[in-house]
């Protein structure tokens, strides 16, 4: 259904695929997610492998709420290594890097990555863009509002669902300026949004469809599932697989989870129950 640039690898999106998020951060939401060293990161990315992930994502940098933002040569110093040894050991397996710096999208591609996963869609380094463009890599374009400070900052608005299209509407022009047409849309769940919003999100994501882009989903153990049930983010799996279950039926391509297994088990029974 969707063919997305990728550098050399081929990225077809046929059907739904799982996001595995592997965190190099010390202080990322959800502390299971937090591996240190290469031989920790390796160990998640051969569990992912076995789960079925398609994609996985390294973060070099938390952007929970709070956190501290320590800079592009930070996230170049933890990402670099933990990228060429998995690419080392699965050189065909898509890696996707969660930044929105250009330097650091560029380290990471130099070092083996294919996809780029870019929080600000373009919105806090431009020159991001020229990068991908650069090496045709993949590209993840998520809605925010804010900048680096303000990300989780709620704006007032009358309808989540208008604001993220429009601003998708923006966006694509933007990138096809820079030669970028097929890339994937991620409508920011959990980032300077209500509750109430995010759950809008899911519940009317086929709406978004007509931006005509492939739909990123990462409601993964987040706030505003755990706060609903009034539990925390080590017990909110089972939430979790209800949001992204919701998510497939409502036209969500890629879903970016802590929890691979289970997530592309959701799949493989959606998939039956048609």
């Amino acid at each position: 259904m969707f063919k997305i640039p990728a550098k050399h690898l081929d990225w077809q999106i046929n059907s739904p695929q799982v996001m595995g998020i592997l965190n190099i951060t010390p202080d990322s939401f959800y502390e299971a997610s937090r591996h240190s060293n290469i031989e920790s990161a390796l160990a998640q990315a051969d569990l992912f492998i076995q789960e079925g992930v398609n994609i996985i994502d390294i973060g070099a940098q938390s952007t929970r709420p709070g956190a501290n933002m320590e800079g592009a040569a930070i996230e170049i110093e933890r990402l670099v290594p933990i990228v060429k040894a998995i690419i080392e050991k699965y050189p065909q397996q898509l890696i996707s890097v969660d930044t929105f710096y250009a330097s650091v999208a560029e380290a990471a591609l130099e070092a083996g990555a294919h996809i780029i996963n870019d929080i600000s869609c373009a919105s806090i380094d431009e020159n991001i863009l020229t990068v991908v463009a650069k090496y045709n890599a993949g590209y993840i374009g998520m809605h925010l509002t804010g900048g680096i400070d303000s990300m989780h900052k709620v704006e007032p608005r009358e309808d989540i669902i208008k604001s993220i299209i429009s601003y998708f509407e923006v966006k694509k022009k933007l990138l096809a300026k820079y030669g970028i047409h097929h890339w994937v849309i991620d409508p920011g769940f959990g980032f300077g949004k209500t509750i109430e919003e995010n759950f809008t999100i899911i519940r009317k994501l086929d709406s978004l469809k007509i931006l005509g882009l492939p739909i990123l989903v990462g409601a993964s153990r987040k706030s505003s599932l755990y706060k609903t049930l009034g539990i925390e983010s080590k017990e909110a799996l089972n939430a979790t697989t209800v949001a992204n279950t919701v998510a497939l039926l409502n036209g969500a391509s890629i879903l970016r989870v802590h929890d691979v297994k289970e997530a592309a088990e959701i799949i493989q029974l959606l998939h039956y129950l048609k």
